[in-house]
C-alpha cells in the first residue's frame, strides 16, 4: 500500500479520495475548506494536512483535483504549494480538466525537480467518481503511468496513456468537443419528437440500439423529457472546458464552429439561471424558444 495525498475534494475529488482509502492506501488529505476534509474524514480512514505542502509531504503519490489553472497552480506552486515537498522519485498525477500548457509547466517543474508529473483529466461526472467509473485519459512518461496505474484504476474503469506531457488535457479537449455535438443534437431531437407528437420513451428505446445512441441517449433522455436538471455536470462547469477547447483549438489551427455556437447557447442558458443545470439542459433554451415562436 502507498503513501497517497489528495488536494482538492470537490464533488469529484472527495469519492475519488475515498476510492483510494477503500483500496487501503495511506491517505492524508486537503481541502481549501477545512469543513468538506472533516466530513471525509468521518467517512474514510485518513489524515487532513493544513496545506497542499504538508500533504505532499513524504508522500509517494499525490492527487489533485481542482478548478482550473489558476486553482492547480496556487496548490502546486503558490506559498506552501505540493511542488514545494514532493520527494525525488514521487509522482504528482493531477486529474483537474485544465489547459495542456500548464501541464507542459508543471511536467518540466517536476522533471528539473526529479519528480514525476502526469496530467490526468478525467471524465464521467459526479455519477462516475461516486460509482468508481471514471474514464481517465493520462498524458506524462510511459513509467509513470505504469507505475500510477494501478492507483487510478481504484477509481476508474477505464485509463489509458494518451502521450507525452499535455496529451491527457488534449484528449479531454476532444471528449469535451464530441459532448457539445451530442447533447446539442439530442437536445434538437427530442424537441422536435414532443412538437411532432412522439412517444419520446418509445422512440428513444427504438433509435438508441441504433446509429444515433449514445451515452448521452441512454443516461439523459428521460430527465431531458421530464425537464429535470438539477443534476449531472454543471453548465458553468462545461463552458470552461469549451474555453479550453476554443483556445486551444486557435493555438493549433483546429476549426471547432459546432463547438463555439453550443458554447454561446450555454451562455444562454446560464442566463436563464441555469448555471448549475446539467449541461442537458440546452433542451430548456429550445423551449424557451418554441414559445416566442423563433
Amino acid at each position: 500500500m502507498a503513501r497517497v495525498a489528495f488536494i482538492g475534494l470537490g464533488v469529484m475529488g472527495y469519492p475519488m479520495a475515498g476510492y483510494l482509502a477503500k483500496a487501503g492506501h495511506q491517505i492524508k488529505v486537503y481541502n481549501r475548506t477545512e469543513k468538506k476534509a472533516n466530513a471525509w474524514l468521518k467517512e474514510y480512514n485518513g489524515v487532513s494536512a493544513p496545506t497542499p505542502a504538508k500533504a505532499a509531504e513524504d508522500c509517494d503519490f499525490v492527487f489533485a483535483c481542482v478548478g482550473n489553472d489558476d486553482d492547480l497552480r496556487s496548490v502546486t506552486l503558490g506559498e506552501d504549494g505540493a511542488f514545494g515537498a514532493m520527494k525525488s522519485g514521487s509522482v504528482f498525477i493531477d486529474n483537474t480538466t485544465a489547459s495542456a500548457e500548464i501541464a507542459r509547466e508543471l511536467a518540466q517543474f517536476a522533471q528539473e525537480n526529479k519528480f514525476g508529473f502526469l496530467d490526468a483529466p478525467v471524465s464521467g461526472g459526479q455519477a462516475g467518481a461516486e460509482n468508481g467509473a471514471l474514464t481517465v485519459m493520462v498524458g506524462g512518461s510511459i513509467q509513470h503511468f505504469e507505475r500510477c496505474k494501478p492507483l487510478i484504476d481504484c477509481f476508474s474503469k477505464m485509463v489509458g496513456h494518451m502521450g507525452p506531457s499535455g496529451s491527457g488535457q488534449l484528449a479531454k479537449m476532444v471528449n469535451q468537443i464530441c459532448i457539445a455535438g451530442l447533447v446539442q443534437g439530442l437536445s434538437e431531437g427530442i424537441n422536435f419528437a414532443q412538437n411532432a407528437g412522439l412517444n419520446v420513451e418509445n422512440l428513444i428505446d427504438v433509435i438508441s440500439q441504433g446509429a444515433a445512441g449514445s451515452w448521452q441517449m441512454s443516461n439523459r433522455y428521460k430527465t431531458m423529457n421530464e425537464s429535470e436538471y438539477e443534476h449531472g455536470f454543471a453548465v458553468e462547469w462545461m463552458r470552461k472546458d469549451l474555453q479550453i477547447c476554443l483556445n486551444e483549438g486557435k493555438n493549433n489551427g483546429s476549426q471547432l464552429p459546432v463547438t463555439a455556437l453550443v458554447d454561446q447557447f450555454y451562455a444562454e442558458v446560464q442566463k436563464m439561471g441555469g448555471n448549475r443545470w446539467d449541461t442537458s439542459s440546452l433542451l430548456a433554451r429550445l423551449k424557451v424558444f418554441n414559445k416566442k415562436g423563433n
